[in-house]
């Protein structure tokens, strides 16, 4: 909505234009095509593997649950941002009310903080799992595991709650609307304030510090010493045994942060947003899907539970 000042003419934003692939219009049927079936994938993975773990005994262990928990998560997580970009590239007018997009932005923090402390609870579980072998059921009870699944997600909400208040006390937006990105994310709207940047650089920067740094920090002290565990194993074998119960969740951890490293450590990502919409798409759409995959590829016990509900669901089916 317009509003003219006595000096000079402002306007004050109200809503935003999510500018999104609008270089490759020739091409958005193609990338809705593409999108949608990865993200279908990725629901179906996830929820597959959460009512797999929920109804197979041999699955019913902290690992497990912890991983079911990060597949409801990759869920939620891609579904605050896909279907609205899928919607976005059927369509001319890709307006985003202000609430809409602080609503987007809250979730976007808060599954993405969540994320990163349940990934340092995944890792003090394999921390244990290899360190502690004979005490891990005894360290690591189920009652411990609800503790820490809902702490997790309650840290994440928390934080990202601090983190919006901060930002919109901070934010002030009365020059252009357009959003040069696929969904609300702060660094494209940093651009459209009118804010003093220093002051809203340090607070995203203490507050993402907080996210990520904490248990980035855990995580790295976990696998730390289970390095310097698997080095003692004084067998090949046992040493390869060790690390193929740690294999998925650190290429998972990897491909995070890593991502996660390129779209905001990066400088040369917030320059050029082609690089941030690239960057942002791994997080997004693609690591979401890679997730389930990568933990069900190389585990034999999801494999084997995945056999054994297709066989019930099909006696189920014909029955």
């Amino acid at each position: 909505m317009p509003a003219v000042g006595p000096e000079n003419a402002t306007m004050v934003v109200t809503e935003f234009f999510l500018l999104g692939f609008g270089d490759l219009k020739e091409l958005n049927a193609l990338l809705f095509l593409v999108f949608g079936i990865v993200y279908l994938l990725t629901v179906s993975a996830n929820l597959l593997l959460v009512v797999l773990v929920c109804t197979q005994q041999g699955l019913q262990t902290p690992m497990y649950f912890f991983l079911a928990n990060l597949s409801c998560l990759e869920v939620c997580y891609t579904s605050n941002i896909v279907p609205r970009m899928l919607v976005d590239l059927l369509r001319e007018h890709r307006m985003i009310s202000m609430l809409g997009c602080i609503t987007q932005l809250y979730f976007f923090g808060a599954l993405g903080s969540t994320e990163c402390y349940l990934l340092a609870v995944m890792s003090y579980d394999r921390y244990l799992a290899i360190c502690r072998p004979l005490h891990y059921s005894t360290l690591l009870h189920g009652t411990l595991c609800v503790e820490l699944a809902i702490g997790s997600w309650l840290c994440g909400f928390s934080v990202a709650a601090a983190f919006q208040a901060a930002m919109l006390s901070s934010l002030n937006f009365c020059g252009g609307n357009e959003v040069d990105h696929f969904f609300c994310d702060l660094k494209p709207l940093q651009k459209l304030s009118c804010s003093d940047p220093h002051l809203v650089n340090l607070v995203c920067m203490s507050l993402t510090s907080l996210v990520t740094l904490v248990p980035f920090g855990l995580t790295l002290v976990s696998y730390w010493k289970i390095l310097a565990v698997v080095l003692c194993i004084p067998s090949i074998i046992g040493r390869q045994k060790a690390f193929s119960t740690c294999s998925s969740h650190l290429v998972v951890v990897t491909l995070f942060y890593g991502t996660l490293i390129l779209v905001y450590a990066v400088p040369l990502a917030g320059q050029y947003p082609v690089l941030n919409k690239t960057f942002s798409l791994f997080y997004t759409v693609i690591t979401p899907m890679c997730n389930p995959l990568i933990y069900s590829l190389k585990n034999r016990d999801v494999k084997e539970a995945l056999k054994k509900f297709s066989i019930w669901f099909c006696n189920f089916s014909f029955t």
